[in-house]
This record gives C-alpha cells, structure tokens and sequence, in this order.
C-alpha cells in the first residue's frame, strides 16, 4: 500500500514518525508533499527511503490512501489542486478538524473520511478520533483502523461531536499540561522543591490515572471517592477547586466552538456549501 501526506507540519510529521517506529509503514511506502519543500528533505533525511514528491497532486495521485495534513484556511486551495487526479478508489483522509465530509465528497471523487489524531499518539497511546464519509466501504474502514490501531486507539464518533470530542482527546493534552505546569510553578515557588522531581512525578501520576480510568474501570467520581477521605487533605483542596472552577469548563467548552464555527463558516464560504448545523 501507498501512503501520501500532503503537509508535514507539526501533525503530519507526527504521524509519518509514529507509523514509521510502530512498523506500520515503511519508508518506501509513504510520499509527502510540503509547500516548503526543505520541510520535506529534512523528513526524509530522518527516514531514508521515503519518497518527497514536488507537487500535491504527484502525492495524492500515486498513493492509495492520502491524508490531507493542511490548516483550514489552505484546504480549499489543496483540493482544487488535487481533485482532477484523484480517482474513485482512492481514500483521502482529512485530519483537520472544521473540514466536513460535506466539503469533501461534493470536490472529491473518491472515498473520504476525517480522523483527528493527538500529540499522544507519538507515544502510541491516546485515541484517535474516527469519521467516515458515505462511499467508505467496511474494508476501507477496517483498513484504516487498522494502520491507526499501530499508534493509538481508534474511536469512531459522529461529526456533529467532532469538536467536543477533540477538545478530549486532541486538545487536551495541552489543557491538563498547563494545569500541571502552574501547579509546579506554585509548588517550586512556595517550598523550593526540585522541578525535575515534580515534572517525573506528575507525568507517572497521569500516566497511572489514565490507566486506572482505561483499564481499571474507574470513573472520575469513582477515583475521587477513592482518593478523598471526607474530611481530609484531599478532599479539602477538592472543595477549593470545585468552588474556584465553577463554570470555566463551560467557558472552556464555549472558546474552542466559537473558533471551530469560525473557521467552518470559512470553509462552507470556501467551498459553496453552507449546512444547518446544531452548535454542539
């Protein structure tokens, strides 16, 4: 199987690495394309066999599944670019998030889906979050999750949820760092405690709670009442944060829709399709 990423930025880089090092794909399976071609070279400098093509359409047209690795504002120009050498067999796989299977499969001819994948992934873990558009197949899908399931956990969910599920499994990551980060800050500035030990500390903490809640079979509120003793430390700074939290999830929840609506409505402007959607 040929593989194609159009974009080797920050997240098609990531996946190109992780599929490489699961054994997922070898080098001479994938061909990029980048619009900064030294992005490219240094790409397959790291991986040596890996074909750097000289236009999008040379990657899309010669593979049989490509990934659509651009930002939102650059998709529609891709497409255009792409969409007279694509043929109906082929798979073509967004992983940006706004970007409906509408859009896709009204300029595309061939077999679409959308996975958002996370930075966790790099580290084979985490999720990846499964979209599929009317013309894929079971053996399509199957395929894919398949290539997916060697760096993370494929969960298919429905695009109305795309937004709310990423904010999980995709922005999330940077969402519990920065809790982490000031939590480490205050703790380094209140007791001088070394950083290093704090920062190992916390990530075996994630680490162990994220496998309680996959394997263990523990709920959030499960693993609350596990920790916290009524009345005691826990449970005291537990109270704390439930009064100074109250509402900023809401908020949260409100800044990445309000963007992901923006760059939609770019995108149904962009593409001459505007579709009545519920906002959550």
């Amino acid at each position: 199987m040929k593989v194609g990423f159009i974009g080797t930025g920050s997240m098609g880089s990531l996946l190109i690495d992780s599929f490489i090092r699961a054994g997922a794909l070898q080098p001479e399976q994938i061909r990029i394309s980048n619009r900064t071609l030294n992005k490219a070279l240094e790409l397959s400098d790291r991986h040596p066999g890996l074909i750097v093509c000289r236009s999008n359409t040379e990657a899309a047209s010669k593979s049989d599944l490509f990934f659509l690795c651009v930002k939102p504002g650059e998709f529609k120009t891709v497409i255009d670019e792409i969409q007279e050498q694509v043929h109906i067999s082929q798979i073509a796989v967004s992983i940006t998030s706004p970007v409906q299977l509408s859009h896709l499969e009204s300029a595309l001819p061939c077999k679409v889906a959308k996975i958002i994948p996370s930075i966790t992934n790099q580290a084979g873990s985490g999720a990846s979050l499964c979209i599929y558009g009317s013309r894929i197949k079971e053996e399509d899908r199957l395929l894919l999750e398949s290539l997916l399931s060697s760096i993370s956990r494929p969960t298919p969910v429905l695009e109305s949820h795309t937004r709310i599920t990423s904010d999980f499994s995709s922005c999330g990551p940077a969402f519990l760092s920065f809790f982490v980060e000031k939590w480490i800050d205050a703790a380094v500035e209140m007791t001088g405690a070394d950083r290093p030990t704090l920062n190992a500390l916390a990530g075996e903490m994630l680490l162990g709670t994220g496998k309680l809640l996959t394997e263990e079979g523990f709920s959030p509120e499960q693993l609350q009442e596990r920790v916290a003793v009524p009345g005691g430390i826990t449970a005291q700074a537990l109270s704390l944060l439930g009064n100074r939290l109250d509402g900023l999830f809401h908020q949260l929840i409100n800044t990445t829709h309000e963007k992901y609506e923006e760059d939609l409505a770019k995108l149904d402007i962009a593409f001459g399709k505007t579709v009545n959607r519920p906002r959550y």
